[in-house]
């Protein structure tokens, strides 16, 4: 089990070896800007690192949105990112579920993710795996509650997707994490990475506040048991910089009965 953390872009190898890390995740561009990641010098470096690499996209991107003028880019900054992570020896492309307007057919938005997978088909599809990651607020999210993952998945059946399950966004956004990867396997079929964050927000708060292991609201023995369920790699996104999530990584470890050389 591969354990590591969200760092800085400007040397992820570097930040990985600061932290103890067996697994970076890391923007390409602006995470709240609309351009396109430009060719990475040390691509070459990082394609042959011993450390697992994940991209994760703008938070701007919203592919399920009824608004051409957010859709429309979205689409084209999502095939970008794609393609940019896999050039990086990127293992997945992180993106989180998107929502509609209040008042729009949450089904549209549902169409509008199938019909996002078909926008890439046209190009060859997807060079990595996309992993649609749960969020944490707002009653007209496509992959808040699990209901609603539900639908999304049964839209996107034609296509390969995977799945990012993010502590803190289940239980801010209203999901007991007991028995929670059991329920999300029964949907999606699979879970690829997971986001090991406690929360700042309460219990269904709706508030995307991540906090560190061994604060926030959720007991850190439910964050271990989730990820011992999932057996999937896992990514800290935790505040404190350097010594705050190789504090949560070290934790991690020691919970899971795995060292620094674990694959």
């Amino acid at each position: 089990m591969r354990i590591g953390a969200h760092v800085d872009p400007t040397d992820p190898l570097a930040e990985a070896a600061a932290r103890d890390a067996e697994a970076v995740q890391f923007f390409l561009s602006d995470p709240q800007g609309w351009k396109a990641p430009k060719p990475r010098e040390d691509a070459e470096r990082l394609r042959a690192a011993d450390v697992d690499l994940y991209v994760h996209a703008p938070y701007v991107i919203n592919v399920a949105t009824l608004n051409n003028r957010i859709r429309i880019p979205s689409r084209k900054l999502l095939v970008n990112h794609a393609a940019a992570a896999a050039a990086v020896g990127a293992r997945g492309l992180i993106v989180h579920g998107g929502h509609v307007n209040a008042g729009d057919d949450l089904a549209s938005g549902f169409d509008n993710w199938r019909k996002t997978f078909a926008y890439a088909a046209e190009s060859g599809g997807f060079p990595l795996p996309v992993l649609i990651e749960n969020t944490a607020g707002g009653d007209n999210a496509c992959a808040r509650r699990l209901d609603a993952l539900a639908r999304l998945w049964d839209a996107l059946g034609d296509y390969e997707v995977g799945f990012c399950l993010d502590t803190c966004h289940a239980h801010a956004g209203g999901e007991e994490l007991l028995g929670l990867v059991d329920r999300v396997k029964a949907i999606t079929g699979r879970i690829d990475l997971i986001h090991a964050n406690n929360s700042k927000g309460a219990f269904n708060s709706g508030q995307d506040r991540h906090d560190n292991l061994d604060g926030g609201t959720i007991d850190p023995e439910l964050v271990v048991a989730v990820i011992r369920a999932a057996g999937a790699p896992v990514i800290v996104e935790t505040p404190g910089g350097v010594e705050g999530q190789a504090a949560d990584i070290a934790f991690l470890r020691r919970q899971l009965g795995t060292g620094a050389s674990a694959a």
